[in-house]
């Protein structure tokens, strides 16, 4: 499916740009948002993790799947959906460097505990 639809991608990339753009912006908002809200909690460095890349993930296979079975393999909406898994593997990675970068600084190295506030 992804090399069916690469020509799409390459003939149409203003449209390519249209799905691009929202998607990198879905990313970011839910990850930090969930992160920040994790540390606001005092939800401890590994929980905190998994929930952030939980919140910020999608089932863009059961997207493709759907797209491909009801618009055919080589319509607009399969190459809508294929844009999605292309994105999304190079910004989760981004955010693992994020988070280590993060983790010096929200968390205590020895116990992975929040520094937020004592309550």
């Amino acid at each position: 499916m992804f090399a069916s639809q690469g020509h799409e991608i390459v003939d149409n990339i203003k449209s390519v740009f249209r799905v691009v753009v929202p998607l990198l912006l879905y990313f970011i908002i839910m990850f930090f948002a969930v992160l920040y809200l994790c540390y606001h909690y005092c939800v401890p460095y590994k929980v905190a993790t998994v929930q952030s890349f939980t919140a910020a993930s999608n089932n863009f296979e059961l997207a493709i799947a759907v797209a491909a079975s009801v618009y055919g393999e080589t319509s607009r909406e399969a190459m809508a959906a294929t844009i999605g898994p292309l994105v999304e593997v190079p910004v989760l990675l981004t955010f693992v460097h994020a988070l280590l970068a993060i983790k010096s600084r929200w968390y205590d190295p020895k116990t992975e505990a929040c520094g937020c506030k004592d309550d």
